[in-house]
């Protein structure tokens, strides 16, 4: 898949804990976690990458880029 044409995540919502749930992408689609960590495992994401936590679970994360401004957190929260 060429880079050009993947998507990347644009917007965020999370819980009351601030945990990310979904994620809404350059296309306009959203995404719910477990979908958005199955696209991002496919490579269909640009940008970001899934690790296992301490806990063993897999999480979605931004390429580490030195960039804070672009980092999952910062993203703008949509309704």
């Amino acid at each position: 898949m060429a880079l050009n044409t993947r998507e990347t995540f644009i917007a965020v919502q999370k819980n009351g804990d601030g945990d990310l749930t979904r994620f809404k992408t350059s296309s306009g689609r959203v995404l719910e976690y477990e979908q958005a960590l199955q696209e991002v495992k496919a490579g269909a994401i640009a940008g970001v990458n899934v690790f296992k936590g301490r806990d063993g679970e897999m999480y979605i994360r931004g390429d580490a880029d030195g960039d804070p401004s672009n980092n999952l957190d910062s993203l703008p929260n949509f309704q």
